[in-house]
């Protein structure tokens, strides 16, 4: 999944529910920038962690 995640994308942090939601700010080198809702900017290993991508209904 990891290799998938583009800006923009939101997700979820697997083992941190208390994080909310995240939008992905870039994806080089095998780390991603997030910012979560309640955790601010983190640098996630992606090889180590499964983001859940959270897909939104488009809007109508």
């Amino acid at each position: 999944m990891g290799s998938l995640l583009e800006p923009g994308m939101l997700v979820r942090h697997p083992d941190k529910p208390d994080w909310g939601l995240g939008q992905v700010q870039s994806n080089i080198g095998g780390r991603a920038t997030v910012n979560f809702e309640h955790a601010g900017k983190q640098v996630i290993m992606i090889e180590h962690v499964d983001l859940m991508p959270v897909f939104t209904p488009p809007e109508r």
